[in-house]
């Protein structure tokens, strides 16, 4: 038998640590002398010590050991289980690395001049125009890919013919933001004339007056664009008028590379009425 203090030296895992395992039931002495309160452990749970040790690194709560420690025996369960951990790993991965990108974008703000962080807000107009669209609730903004995996898919059969310019786009439909279920539409500007498909279809588009502003990077720049073009809304005497959209210049589809993508934000305007403002 060996005394708590040696068997913590021998599984690393404090004497306090031992004894919290002990009162959550995770992992109790073998016996306790009822004289003096000393834990007494064997060897044998040395192993069981060294598995629970391994999956609070795998970043398992102490809650959700126990029930681990339970199907250890059982190659598949367990390997379902550690498969789910991946998964909800790998998300929480996706966002540090989002976070560490906005803090690698403030700093890199702060450290350059003033100017050359300024947005160049102009007023256009797109003419009428036909495009490929593909309109979704979809689950969050961030997934907007599952719009352009689905127009890409059902289009590659017809062989369009991208028009010249091609503007590929998205609209967000949602007078709000919203967290979760948005409305949003994905264009791709063709020419000629297409059947539609299951989830595409084939519409022309009126023409639509806009103030924009491009800037080049990875989309966490967007929120300093959107900043840009409300305040020249607001100085140049007109008033939002439709639902925003963006048009991708150089998108993921052209790169892997955040810092080379291209991205004009537009707010489709008018001017306001006398008075209005």
């Amino acid at each position: 038998m060996l005394k708590i203090g040696e068997f913590s030296k021998l599984s690393r895992v404090s004497v306090r640590m031992l004894r919290h395992y002990d009162e959550i039931g995770l992992l109790r002495p073998m016996r306790i002398d009822r004289a003096t309160g000393y834990r007494y452990y064997t060897a044998e749970q040395l192993p069981v010590a060294g598995r629970i040790a391994a999956l609070k690194e795998m970043g398992f709560a102490l809650g959700e050991i126990g029930g681990l420690l339970a199907i250890y025996d059982d190659r598949a369960a367990l390997d379902r289980r550690l498969a789910a951990q991946e998964e909800a790993l790998c998300a929480q991965a996706g966002q540090i690395a989002r976070r560490l990108r906005l803090l690698e974008t403030a700093r890199d703000r702060m450290r350059k001049d003033e100017h050359a962080m300024e947005y160049n807000v102009t007023l256009k107009t797109l003419p009428e125009r036909k495009v490929a669209s593909v309109r979704m609730t979809i689950p969050c903004y961030e997934q907007e890919g599952l719009l352009w995996d689905t127009l890409m898919r059902e289009i590659a059969p017809l062989r369009i013919v991208p028009d010249e310019p091609c503007y590929c786009s998205v609209t967000l439909h949602d007078c709000e933001y919203k967290e979760h279920d948005v409305d949003v539409e994905a264009q791709k500007t063709v020419r000629g004339d297409y059947p539609d498909t299951a989830h595409v279809h084939f519409r022309t588009v009126p023409a639509v007056t806009f103030a924009s502003t491009t800037f080049q990077g990875p989309y966490d720049r967007i929120d300093g664009a959107m900043v840009a073009v409300a305040q020249w809304v607001q100085d140049n005497g007109f008033v939002f008028d439709g639902a925003a959209f963006c048009i991708y210049h150089v998108s993921p589809h052209e790169t892997d590379d955040p810092g080379e993508f291209v991205t004009e934000v537009c707010y489709p305007v008018k001017k306001a009425e006398a008075g209005a403002i």
